[in-house]
This record gives structure tokens, sequence and C-alpha cells, in this order.
């Protein structure tokens, strides 16, 4: 149910009555948004019972607007109910970007050239943000201090190194985090640390850039988000472009103030280490932990990572229980067949015309879905689509363009993320997924490219994908 103080809260602001009011997909926060649209006005209205949250986040985003940074505009806010309209920087992500882009083959020019760009504006953010910023409204920590970082190592020894089995000497490796951290501590640590700097955090909208998801941001060391959005597990960036984007930044950064390149570096492959071992103690906490088992798919991205950094680097400070432990996780054949597990699952999309019936499932399972779009606006009713397909950007901005549509997908989403994640838990092999409407060409394709798409960006599953009607018109 909406909350009609959200509502309000949007026509005061708008001075017009909202017409159309859509939840978005939930994401791995208590955070709700819903988009909201009047005769004239658009804006995305947030419900967070963070108030803590909320408050970081708003005078943050009114702190980096007021420096030319690109955020979110903030419209109006109502922190007494734990609610805020922002600017609507539409849905896609670097992270969506990035994912189509591969599929291309590897990662593009176009992609390149979008790194680069954001590359260049991470120190604006940083060390122009930071002047005369208010750390007080910092949450849940004003520093990325000792106590953060012992957070973060404790998350990856409780809920990935003991439940994935891993033996060290408890006080040995206590030891070394303290070690671990006084280094780290000794870095330059007086800048804006974002903390979730990466590509799900960054949104493209007009042929630019802009940053979102920042509510958790503190003081600390430059390195710390160019580890996070470089070792993005997930983004699999070559590691010849992670060098290149490397120096790239430090080009930038001495425009600002002066550093010691190797020093930075140094520290760097600190920072890198860490911000893979929280990653890392993500993923254990939801795929040992909560049982879901799609989470363990990144363990083996974040192992190559860690590989590659003890490889490439020499500490300047004696780790002698850390170091031979991480190399020891980053070369786990037991880690990397957990993670590799969900590869059995392969997941059959078809897109169909109703006049020719439903496919056959092939696997010999038998059940699946069938969802029936022909109850959604049809472009094929217009002449300008006659030709085109759901595939084709014209459908598909046809299609957005509608709530319905959108609130379709969102619930086919939700009820395909739930058998998913059951069927990888119970080691299943196939799951079957089908669109069909009317003629097999414009809606079902739609939608069986998006849920296609969806599915590979979630899950380390092997995606199947036939327009049956689109195939027969080839023959």
């Amino acid at each position: 149910m909406i909350n009609p103080k959200i509502t309000l809260l949007y026509n005061n602001w708008a001075g017009e009555k909202a017409v159309k009011i859509t939840p978005l997909a939930i994401s791995g926060s208590d955070r709700k948004y819903f988009r909201i649209v009047s005769a004239s006005k658009q804006a995305l209205g947030v419900l967070n019972p963070n108030a803590r949250e909320n408050l970081a986040f708003i005078e943050f985003s009114k702190q980096f607007l007021a420096k030319g940074i690109k955020v979110p505009i903030i419209y109006a806010d109502d922190i007494a109910n734990n609610i805020y309209l922002i600017e609507d920087l539409g849905d896609t992500t670097l992270f969506k970007f990035l994912s189509q882009e591969q599929i291309k083959g590897g990662f593009t020019k176009d992609l390149l050239d979008l790194y680069l760009k954001i590359i260049s504006q991470l120190p604006k953010i940083q060390i122009i943000a930071s002047e005369n910023l208010d750390y007080s409204i910092c949450y849940p920590r004003s520093d990325f201090d000792k106590q953060s970082m012992m957070w973060d190592l404790n998350y990856f020894k409780y809920y990935f190194l003991k439940l994935s089995g891993m033996s060290f000497d408890e006080q040995e490796l206590e030891d070394d985090f303290q070690k671990f951290t006084d280094y780290l501590l000794k870095a330059d640590n007086k800048y804006f640390l974002y903390r979730d700097f990466q590509s799900r955090n960054i949104m493209l909208k007009d042929n630019d850039i802009y940053f979102i998801d920042y509510q958790g941001g503190r003081r600390g060391a430059l390195q710390y988000d160019l580890a996070s959005l470089l070792y993005d597990a997930k983004a699999e960036i070559p590691q010849d472009i992670r060098n290149l984007l490397l120096n790239k930044y430090i080009e930038e950064l001495k425009q600002y103030i002066t550093i010691n390149e190797d020093e930075f570096k140094s520290y760097y492959a600190g920072f890198v280490i860490i911000r893979i071992l929280q990653a890392m103690g993500a993923y254990g906490f939801r795929g040992f932990y909560e049982k879901k088992a799609h989470f363990l798919a990144s363990i083996p991205f974040a192992m190559d990572n860690l590989n590659y950094v003890l490889k490439n680097n020499i500490f300047p400070i004696e780790l002698n229980t850390l170091i031979p432990l991480l190399k020891s996780v980053a070369v786990s054949e037991k880690l990397k067949s957990l993670g590799n597990q969900s590869k059995n699952l392969t997941v059959q999309v078809n897109s169909f015309s109703y006049k020719r019936g439903v496919p056959v499932d092939e696997s010999g399972n038998g059940g699946g879905f069938v969802f029936d779009c022909r109850a959604l606006p049809n472009p094929g009713r217009y002449e300008i689509y006659q030709e085109a397909t759901g595939i084709d950007l014209s459908v598909i901005e046809f299609l957005e363009r509608e709530d319905s549509v959108n609130i379709f997908f969102k619930n086919v989403s939700e009820l395909v993320s739930q058998s998913v994640e059951n069927y990888l838990e119970r080691n299943f092999d196939s799951l079957s997924i089908n669109f069909g409407c009317t003629g097999g060409q414009h809606r079902s394709v739609y939608f069986a490219e998006k849920i296609s798409r969806f599915i590979k960006d979630k899950y380390n599953v092997k995606v199947v994908l036939r327009h049956r009607e689109q195939e027969m018109k080839r023959l």
C-alpha cells in the first residue's frame, strides 16, 4: 500500500495531484521507492524507516549540489515521517549499461570512455565536496576509523572464513587485523569516503553521470572508493583497464593535491584488500548464513581479484597469518566449486504467440512459468510498429512509458527470483519461463529479453533465450 503521506508531500510540492504512483523494485535495503507522476511534474518518493540515514542523505545531497556535484535534487522532505522526494534519474545504472555492453563483447570502448569520465569526477566528490562538509551527520560513524575497519574484517572472519570452513588461528589473525588496520590508518584520511562507490550507485541519464546512495559516507582515505569502483566483483573489469584507470585517477588527483605516487599505490593495494574482504563477508552472510546460494556465485570473481592483488604487491608490514590465509582463500578449489554450483541450473526463456500454443518444455520436467502479456498495451495495433519487434528501441520506449508494463515486470521478476533462488538451493537443473502475446512479436519478445538480462545480471546461471515466432519467420 502506498503511504498517503508520500502522496500528500508530492501534491504539496508539485502544486498538482499525483495521477500515477508506481512502486519500484525493492533493493537490498529497507528503503522503498515510488515513481510519482502528475500533469506536468515527476519525482521519486522515498520511504526509509532509518531517520539518521535519511538525514545524512538529504544533507549530503544539499551540500554536494551546492558544490556542483551531480546528485539527485531534493525536492521536499518530511523527516518526521521518514519520507522525502528526489529527482527521478531514470532506471539506467552503470551496472545495467555495463551488462548490456559486455554482451556485445567484453569491455567496449564506450565502457572505457564512461569509466574515464567517472574517474575524472571522483576526486571532485572526495576533495571539493569534503571542504567544510558537515561530518556530524554521518551514519553510523563520522570516520572510516579503526572501529569501522575492524567491523569489516570481523564480518569477513565470522561470515566468510568460519562459515566456509577455512582453518586459522583466531588470536594470530586478530593480531594481524590490528597491524593491518594500523597500517591503513597511516594513509591520508581527511577526505570524503563514499563507502559504496560501485556500479549500482552510479546513474546514467541524458549522456551524463549522476551519483546516488552516499548516505553511508564519512571521512576517510582516497584509495577506498577507487578500490570499490575498480574491484567491483561482477563488473569484471580487465586488469589492464584497472591499471589504466588507476593511473588516470592519479593524474586527476594531482590537479587538486600533491601526492607521493608510490606511497599512494602501496596504500591502494591495502584498501583493495579490505574492500574485497568486506564484499566476501557479505557474500558469506547472504550465501552461507541466509542460504541464498546465488550470492556464492560472486565468490570466484572476488577470489580472482584477491589472487591478483596478493601476487602483484608486497606490503611494507609483516602479516604472517593474514597474507598466507588470504592466499589459501584465493586458490581454494572448495570455494571455487561452491561459487560455481549455480551453473548447473539452465533457465529456458521463450516468447511465443498464443495462436500456436505454449512452447513444449523440452527438459522433460514440466512446470515453469507462462505469463500472458495480452492484457498490456499492444504496439502491434499501430502502423508505425508493424514491422518492429520487442527488441527495437521504438517498441521498448512505447512499452516502458506504460506503468502497467513496469508493474507487470516488477511482479514477474519477483516471482522468477523466488523460483531461481529456490531451485539453486535445491540443485535443480532446469526452469522454463514463457511469455505469450497475440503475435509473439512485440510484448512477449520484450519481456523475454528483459527477464533474460535480469537473470543474467543477478544470478550465475545459464540462460537460453528463444523467440519462437521470430525464428519461424526466418525459416
